[in-house]
C-alpha cells in the first residue's frame, strides 16, 4: 500500500524514515563544496576522481547511522565497510557523479540504501543542486519532490516502443572498456534520444518517467543499491546484463518494465 515517506517513521525502527533524513543531510554538506575555488580533486587507484566533500559526506552518513542503529552494516564507496550484527545494511554512495561535481554541474547524486538480510528494500536518490528526490521502500511505492512542493507519486513511462524511447546512460565509453560496443550501437539506432544524462540522475529521470532506459556496463553494489527498490517501486525494472534481480552484478540497468526484455536482448547479443 502506498504512503508518502512523511508517514513512514514507525517502519523498520525508524530506517526508513531515517534512510531519507540522513541522504539529505549528507547530499546538503556537498553543496558546502560545490563550485567552491580551490577544490582538490584526487585519483582513486582506478584513476576515478574523489574529493574532499565525497569524504566528509560518507562520513556524514555513517556517523549519523552509527549513532541511531550502531549495530547495522554500513557499506560504501570510500572507506572499509564497517560490520554490525543486525540483519540491516546500508549502502552509500555520498556522491554518485563526482566527474559531473568537481566539473560544477549539478547532475550528481547522494544515494543511500538500505538492505535487509541483503536484499534492498529502500532508495533514496537525491539530487541536492537540483533540489529533487526519489524515495522508495518496499510494498510503499516510489515518491518523488522538488524543492518547496508536495510529494507526488513517481512513476515510469507507458512507452512500448524502443523507437519511441529516451536511453541514458553515464559514459559511453564504459560500453567500450567490457566490450560490449556493439550494445551500444544498437540501443543508439533503435532509441529515439541518447543522451549521457547518467548516474543516478539516468535513473531519477527512468523512475519519473523523462527517460526510459538507463545503462550501466560496469558498477558496484553502492552505485545501484539504491537505484533498484525506487525502479521497481515506481514500475519498472532493474536487473543484471545476465537478467539477474541483483545490484551486485557488476553491471546493471533499469527500464520502464515494458522495454526491459527488448534491452536485456540487445546487452547479450552485443556483449562479448
Amino acid at each position: 500500500m502506498k504512503s508518502e515517506p512523511s508517514r513512514w517513521s514507525g517502519l523498520h525502527e525508524g530506517r526508513l524514515s531515517a534512510m531519507v533524513d540522513v541522504a539529505r543531510a549528507a547530499g546538503d554538506h556537498t553543496l558546502t563544496h560545490f563550485r567552491s575555488t580551490g577544490l582538490v580533486v584526487d585519483a582513486k587507484s582506478d584513476e576515478s576522481p574523489v574529493t574532499i566533500a565525497d569524504r566528509e559526506a560518507e562520513q556524514l552518513v555513517r556517523r549519523m547511522i552509527t549513532e541511531r542503529f550502531p549495530d547495522d552494516t554500513v557499506q560504501g564507496e570510500e572507506f572499509a565497510e564497517t560490520v554490525g550484527e543486525s540483519s540491516f545494511r546500508w549502502v552509500v554512495d555520498p556522491i554518485d557523479g563526482t566527474k559531473s561535481f568537481v566539473c560544477g554541474v549539478p547532475l550528481y547524486s547522494t544515494l543511500l540504501a538500505l538492505e535487509k538480510d541483503g536484499e534492498p528494500i529502500g532508495g533514496v536518490i537525491y539530487l541536492p543542486a537540483l533540489g529533487e528526490i526519489v524515495v522508495a521502500a518496499s510494498g510503499l511505492g516510489a515518491w518523488y519532490q522538488q524543492a518547496g512542493r508536495a510529494w507526488q507519486i513517481a512513476c515510469v513511462s507507458d512507452r512500448e516502443s524502443l523507437s519511441d524511447a529516451v536511453f541514458v546512460t553515464s559514459q559511453v565509453d564504459s560500453f567500450a572498456a567490457r566490450g560490449a560496443d556493439a550494445a551500444y550501437r544498437s540501443l543508439e539506432s533503435a532509441c529515439r534520444i541518447t543522451r549521457s544524462w547518467g548516474d543516478g540522475y539516468g535513473y531519477l529521470l527512468v523512475a519519473t518517467g523523462r527517460a526510459d532506459l538507463m545503462v550501466d556496463p560496469i558498477c558496484n553494489a553502492w552505485d545501484v543499491a539504491a537505484i533498484m527498490p525506487v525502479i521497481l517501486e515506481a514500475g519498472g525494472e532493474f536487473t543484471s546484463w545476465k537478467g539477474e534481480k541483483t545490484v551486485r552484478g557488476g553491471d546493471g540497468f533499469g527500464t520502464n518494465g515494458r522495454l526491459h526484455q527488448a534491452v536485456l536482448a540487445m546487452l547479450k547479443d552485443g556483449s562479448v
